[in-house]
């Protein structure tokens, strides 16, 4: 017998023992799994984002069925309308939540905030902000570059190019976490979508003392403290030169807006006050009254008394 074909026998044989074993392991070991798993991962939007804290759909969905309660499971992309057909399907009750979406707590535009340099090289903010401080005078600002939108599977955040700053699309934005991990300032954060989409936020994260924050952007927060001053919810902390409101408490009053010498603080989608001036129609000009025609009934009178 060649050592050719008796290798070859030697490594069959081989081959055959443990792919009995393998087998048999599989047997002894098996696990069956919940059927309930997968009926619950069919009812997940399947985005795999991981924005439920959770490696994935099946995992959450694994979770889910095998948790006494679904207290910390919430898939945010399908919102609550999923949870309730996942609470239906296992005989559970879910908390509804309020609607969450990213905010992006910086307006340093390029009108806002000048550029000191230019950063000649990959364009991403996390390989940038490694090696310095940005293009601008504000180490805690948004370097543009959009790691945030290379991120984001639903396509709901761009970067303006008029302003250099990510918007976000309210509609589209799930809520999944994805462009606040991929921050590198920290400035992406959840914040409740608020009634009507209206909600009111601090766009800095500038930490430094104010006449450094004015010198390196005309509406960072320089953390004077009226705006905790006015509010009368006690939704306004300032910590670090920079102040921060707190979406549970707040009642969407704009007292702080209002009071913020630096515009630092943001209203969204609120109505756009239009001036008095403007809705005030003009005042015709005093017009000459005009002759009174007699009647022919008139007339005759008057010539008769004529």
């Amino acid at each position: 017998m060649s050592i050719v074909l008796f290798t070859i026998i030697c490594l069959s044989v081989i081959g055959l023992l443990l792919a009995i074993i393998l087998y048999v392991v599989s047997k002894k070991f098996h696990v069956e799994e919940d059927p309930r798993i997968e009926i619950v991962e069919a009812l997940l939007p399947g985005a795999n984002c991981g924005g439920c804290g959770f490696t994935g759909c099946h995992a959450f969905a694994q979770s889910a069925v095998e948790s006494p309660s679904l207290d910390g499971h919430f898939c945010p992309v399908g919102g609550n309308d999923t949870m309730a057909k996942v609470a239906s399907a296992l005989g559970q009750e879910v908390k509804v939540q309020q609607k969450m979406v990213a905010v992006v707590r910086c307006n340093g535009t390029f009108d806002n905030r000048e550029k000191s340099n230019y950063f000649d090289g990959y364009k991403s903010c996390k390989v940038a902000l490694s090696l310095y401080a940005g293009e601008t005078n504000c180490r805690y600002g948004c370097a543009g570059f959009g790691d945030c939108v290379e991120v984001c599977a639903f396509d709901a955040i761009h970067v303006d190019p008029k302003t250099g700053i990510p918007e976000v699309d309210q509609d589209k934005c799930t809520a999944c976490g994805a462009c606040v991990k991929a921050c590198p300032q920290s400035l992406i954060e959840l914040r409740a979508a608020g009634p009507k989409n209206r909600r009111v936020c601090v766009s800095c994260r500038n930490m430094d003392k104010g006449a450094l924050t004015r010198k390196a952007c005309k509406v960072g927060c320089i953390g004077c403290g009226k705006c905790a001053k006015v509010c009368p919810f006690g939704a306004i902390k300032i910590e670090n030169n920079l102040a921060y409101i707190d979406f549970n408490l707040c009642k969407l009053c704009k007292k702080c807006v209002d009071e913020c010498p630096t515009g630092a603080i943001e209203a969204v989608n609120f109505p756009i006050k239009v001036p008095k001036s403007a809705t005030t129609l003009e005042t015709p000009q005093t017009q000459a009254p005009q002759p009174k025609v007699a009647t022919p009934i008139e007339q005759k009178e008057n010539n008769s008394k004529e």
